[in-house]
């Protein structure tokens, strides 16, 4: 049952599947978490692996920039492939001093900038939020390990090379902790699907620190280890 966007077939896909915006990251985790891991899909680059992890079938897959791609592998991920619980392991812009960089954020809600979750036709505003059962299971996980994390809301952009505009109150003003690009879609996405969804962050830039595309890549490992507790 392959799509435009993906090779797989009925049932290549785990229940539980990561997804890293870069197809890279996939291959990363792929090859260094999973066992029996094999290349399920790499329809337009976008690589998705399926394997075991401690025994769980894991799934780990590239989903793109922005909201209509993942938009896009995260629909056909639910409603075609059966998926249930996606995970989200990207990078983020912090907006808070206490937000450090390679600190991890659990994305609570998902403001946006963007129409996506206006495309539902619903009466009135969406609120993109994650699944409490996986964020409860993520705390727990980030406690367990020992690694320093945040919970709270974040902005989903259509934007990435954007400007602030005199809108009054920012985004920083009323608590939102960092900015991506994909977690409202995502959450839209499971919401409408009956799926769970989350979104775990690591912060990959701030006022005076960015890391680089390799650290990006293959470096935050933390928010890997905690996605796949939740297998």
């Amino acid at each position: 049952m392959s799509t435009p966007h993906n090779a797989a077939e009925k049932g290549q896909f785990a229940k539980v599947c990561l997804m890293p915006g870069d197809p890279l990251r996939a291959k990363f985790i792929a090859e260094n978490f999973l066992e029996e891991a094999r290349l399920v899909t790499s329809v337009r680059g976008m690589n998705g692996y399926t394997g075991k992890y401690k025994g769980h079938p894991v799934s780990v897959m590239g989903h793109g920039m922005g909201m209509p791609s993942v938009g896009i592998y995260s629909y056909e991920l639910i409603n075609i492939y059966g998926c249930k619980n996606l995970i989200r392991i990207g990078t983020a812009g912090t907006f808070q001093p206490h937000v450090h960089v390679k600190d991890m954020v659990f994305g609570m809600g998902a403001c946006t900038t963007s129409n996506y979750p206006a495309m539902q036709g619903l009466p009135g505003t969406f609120a993109p939020i994650c699944s409490f059962e996986l964020l409860e299971k993520a705390v727990a996980a980030a406690k367990e390990l020992g690694f320093k994390y945040h919970v709270g809301n974040i902005l989903s952009s259509d934007v990435f090379y954007g400007v602030d505009l005199p809108h009054g109150k920012t985004w920083p003003e009323m608590g939102v902790l960092a900015v991506e690009m994909e977690s409202a879609a995502l959450y839209t996405n499971a919401a409408a699907g009956g799926a769970n969804a989350l979104c775990i962050l690591t912060i990959s830039d701030g006022p005076d620190e960015v890391t680089t595309a390799e650290e990006r890549q293959t470096a935050f490992t933390q928010m890997m280890e905690v996605a796949l507790s939740l297998a």
